[in-house]
């Protein structure tokens, strides 16, 4: 299809990045940049151990890949590689490639930050990650790229990943396309735009621990601290003593489980206020508070802003 395009002659501005270049006026994401930024949000973490998980094939894969591997490389970190086949996946469905995967995560020395090609990917890890009974993010941080809010909402956990400028991917090549049709020349045929940021959210909001009851106590909170999760309920589960539990907890993580809990409350609430135009009652409901004023209260404690003043804040 390339090739006929060319010979045509037809003003034609190529966003398909998964051959490489074709010999067409291009604008892509700058896919390197984007692993770059990915790697610094996982050293930010305190991680020393990653992994990149992608589809074979795929240029924009690959690259992800080389950034990701760059920026990794001073740290003197071995980075470890998984891929698979989009286009097969799409097919028969990922989830005959899920046992491979699974295999891999169970080998992977833990903890350890990974970087999915797009959220699609991350989602691919996500589930394996639960059927492997792989704490998410103690043991395996995830984060993927392209920021597709309803994958990344729907993902448990929810799922931080890279947010490309796709808007501006779309202004730059209407640009260049008018540039072509009114046979102008071009400052550049190939165009790489830098990604906007990361979407942090619980996938990769990790702390290194080693104590394994203090990992397993942290996976109950974040799956269920909105869920009117207590102290107790998590004792039932973790069978140790509610002072070693308290004592070990403030060891690892620097508050008590009780002021975990509240954490995650509050994160998720700031993640709802800013995400969606819910009233303040529903937000409280979701987030584990029977009363939306004692909600309001603990958020200004917490926060020293209330719900409104936050959502206010906004840009």
């Amino acid at each position: 299809m390339a090739d006929l395009i060319s010979k045509s002659g037809i003003p034609t501005v190529n966003l398909t990045d998964i051959y490489g270049d074709q010999g067409l006026p291009s604008i892509w994401n700058d896919h390197e940049a984007i692993g770059q930024l990915a790697a610094d949000h996982l050293l930010q973490r305190g991680l020393k151990r990653f992994a990149f998980c992608g589809f074979t094939n795929h240029q924009w894969s690959e690259a992800r890949y080389r950034g990701f591997q760059n920026h990794l490389r001073p740290h003197d970190a071995d980075i470890l590689f998984h891929s698979s086949d989009w286009a097969q996946a799409r097919r028969t469905g990922w989830e005959a490639q899920q046992a491979k995967m699974v295999q891999w995560l169970l080998e992977l020395p833990k903890p350890i930050g990974v970087l999915a090609c797009n959220d699609f990917r991350g989602q691919h890890l996500l589930e394996a990650c639960r059927v492997a009974q792989i704490s998410v993010p103690d043991q395996v941080a995830v984060i993927g790229v392209d920021n597709d809010q309803v994958i990344c909402d729907f993902c448990q956990p929810s799922l931080s990943s890279v947010i490309p400028a796709a808007e501006r991917i779309g202004f730059e090549a209407a640009r260049m396309l008018d540039q072509l049709m009114r046979s102008e020349p071009l400052a550049e045929q190939h165009v790489k735009i830098p990604p906007l940021g990361i979407a942090a959210r619980q996938s990769t909001d990790v702390m290194t621990i080693d104590d394994a009851d203090v990992v397993a106590a942290l996976k109950i909170i974040r799956e269920r601290a909105c869920a009117g999760l207590s102290v107790a309920d998590i004792l039932r589960e973790v069978p140790i003593a509610r002072s070693s539990l308290e004592r070990r907890f403030r060891q690892s993580v620097g508050r008590s489980p009780q002021a975990e809990i509240r954490n995650v409350q509050i994160k998720r609430a700031q993640q709802l206020l800013r995400e969606t135009d819910l009233p303040l009652s529903q937000i409280a409901t979701l987030t584990g508070f029977k009363h939306s004023e004692y909600f309001s209260v603990v958020f200004k404690r917490e926060t020293s802003q209330t719900p409104g003043q936050y959502r206010g804040s906004l840009p």
